[in-house]
């Protein structure tokens, strides 16, 4: 029994792209050079991307995505299965003690976190340090992974991951040069980058994906209340592609955003994050982070599908995120 188990996996291993109904070589390569070369990425496929990038009619396409459904068994399964699959999420850790208990241990891999904030609240120093911290061994909270980094707004500093990188006792060069930074100068650019990340996913050395930050090109681009559908169309289409590529291949997804105050709220806090619903409702877990007292930045957990929400204080020192103000540390 075992052996004839071992057979079908193997004969499952062994399907390919070029399997699928009406796939022929130059289908296969059309696919290939959109980088939809893998079962579950045809799959996961909608059908109006394989009609314009395959050239197929809308009937080939869907019998092409149904068909690697049944191929990968992508049906219902029991709630026990999907927590064994669970065991492979990870969590990379950030300097804050408090800050990891507010996440239930750390980012999570397979899983889009978005860091919302002012300007100073300290969402662009977190993405630096978890782009430190994700080359840590998993005994010091990290997945020996290397960082994709899409900088839209010129904030990513390699001066920055030095200081932290000595301060993990990591090799400052080694650190630089497993990030990979990609400089997004408009809204198609960006979205681009996020998808052609997937060339680099798919080595499997590659554990963080960064977004700095996620609304910045889209606020810019899209002004006045008559272009609002169409960017969040845009939106909705960019975050789809981040979820589905944390959840390929397991990574951690973080993205940044920017935020407005709604005049009509005269008490208690105005902020809330630019994207709306379409960016709340497609983020795994939400955080809300703004200044505090005595140089003190507060993480508050907003949204979590299975954490409480909470909230913590934490510093942004020179050597990076830290429970303590460096000055109290050195008393």
């Amino acid at each position: 029994m075992a052996k004839k188990e071992k057979e079908e996996k193997q004969v499952k291993k062994e399907l390919s792209v070029s399997d699928l109904p009406g796939v022929g070589p130059s289908t296969a390569e059309k696919l290939a050079a959109a980088g939809i070369d893998t079962l579950l990425a045809v799959a996961v496929t909608s059908i109006g991307v394989l009609v314009e990038e395959a050239g197929v009619s809308e009937g080939v396409a869907r019998k092409m995505i149904q068909a690697a459904r049944d191929m990968m068994e992508m049906g219902f399964e029991t709630a026990d299965v999907i927590l064994e699959k669970r065991q492979a999420v990870n969590k990379i850790k950030v300097g804050s003690d408090a800050f990891n208990e507010v996440m239930g241990g750390g980012f999570e891999t397979a899983a889009i976190t978005e860091m919302y904030g002012e300007f100073g609240s300290g969402k662009t120093q977190v993405a630096h340090q978890l782009s430190v911290n994700v080359q840590l061994p998993l005994d010091r909270g990290g997945l020996n992974g290397k960082v994709i980094y899409i900088d839209t707004e010129n904030t990513f500093r390699p001066e920055r991951i030095i200081q932290m990188a000595d301060k993990m006792g990591l090799d400052s060069n080694t650190t630089l040069k497993n990030i990979k930074i990609a400089r997004a100068y408009n809204s198609d650019h960006q979205m681009l980058l996020a998808e052609k990340s997937e060339d680099l996913l798919k080595t499997g050395e590659y554990k963080l994906l960064v977004v700095d930050s996620l609304t910045a090109h889209f606020r810019a681009e899209f002004i006045g209340r008559g272009t609002l559908s169409e960017r969040q169309q845009k939106l909705n289409k960019h975050m789809h592609t981040l979820l589905k590529l944390a959840d390929m291949y397991n990574v951690a997804v973080i993205v940044t955003n920017q935020v407005m105050a709604r005049p009509n709220v005269m008490f208690g806090d105005p902020t809330i994050a630019i994207g709306g619903h379409i960016v709340g409702h497609s983020s795994t877990f939400r955080i809300y982070l703004r200044k505090g007292k005595k140089g003190s930045r507060v993480a508050k957990l907003v949204d979590s599908p299975n954490l409480p929400e909470n909230e913590c204080m934490f510093f942004v020192n020179m050597s990076g995120i830290s429970d303590k103000e460096e000055w109290l540390a050195k008393r």
